[in-house]
């Protein structure tokens, strides 16, 4: 039987986290939502009107006893700016929880992860769960990890590029490496496929949004990643068969009459 996810002391069931950017409209967001059986959803503490309730937001189709909200501070490029919307969600009573993102380059959204570390070292002082985003390089998870990060979640592909798991050997060498913190693949999925790769790699979750956001059937989408999710899970923990050159019969050939 597998365990559930522990991340920081809490238990989910689902090892799908998805995000609630692009989509078409809120409800169908929060119809996403439902069909992705994820029960941590990521909330852009940029993008999202905190201070004044009255206006319609995301934050009003999202049902906060099923869902857990994890705050990020995606568009921020420096700590201070990270370290100031960690300290605003938890001030509105968003989450103690942050997404940790500190963006280093315009154009691909790589992490910069000496600001990130700057960060995290920051953030954990004040009393957050800082889970940051950061490149799928050893060094760096490590680092976070001794900074104090309650898990790491590196990049499969750039952010929003849809192009899956481009660096499969460091993946292998994050998971072989990584043992006290949970291990989240975050940005790059496009398809189910992906996301199987990834826990068949043996990440202990997989977050994502654009694959589904900007799917022709979000919804349809939404539920394709919840399977492909369990399937990878699942063939990760049953320990698959070794690759070969060469053919073996599935059928023995002891006994066969000729």
């Amino acid at each position: 039987m597998d365990s559930k996810l522990q991340i920081a002391g809490r238990e989910f069931a689902s090892r799908l986290i998805i995000g609630t950017g692009k989509y078409r409209s809120f409800p169908e967001m929060a119809r996403c939502l439902e069909a992705s059986g994820a029960e941590m959803v990521t909330v852009a503490v940029r993008r999202v009107n905190l201070t004044d309730r009255t206006k319609e937001s995301l934050l009003d189709y999202i049902d906060t006893k099923r869902f857990f909200i994890l705050p990020n501070t995606a568009g921020c490029y420096t700590a201070d700016e990270a370290v100031r919307a960690a300290l605003l969600a938890r001030e509105v009573g968003l989450s103690n929880w942050i997404k940790l993102e500190v963006i280093g380059d315009e154009q691909t959204l790589f992490p910069d992860n000496f600001q990130l570390l700057e960060a995290t070292k920051t953030l954990v002082k004040e009393g957050f769960v800082v889970l940051p985003y950061t490149n799928d390089d050893l060094i760096s998870c490590l680092r976070l990890i001794d900074a104090g990060a309650a898990a790491v979640m590196p990049l499969g592909a750039p952010i929003g590029s849809g192009m899956g798991i481009q660096n499969v050997s460091s993946i292998r060498i994050l998971r072989e490496r990584i043992t006290a913190v949970p291990l989240i693949v975050d940005a790059g999925v496009g398809t189910a496929s992906d996301a199987v790769i990834a826990m068949e790699l043996g990440a202990d979750g997989v977050l994502m949004n654009t694959a589904i956001a900007a799917a022709q059937d979000p919804e349809a989408m939404a539920q394709a990643m919840r399977n492909a999710v369990t399937a990878g899970r699942l063939a990760y923990l049953s320990g698959r068969m070794p690759k070969k050159l060469y053919a073996s019969a599935s059928s023995p050939l002891e006994g066969v009459v000729r």
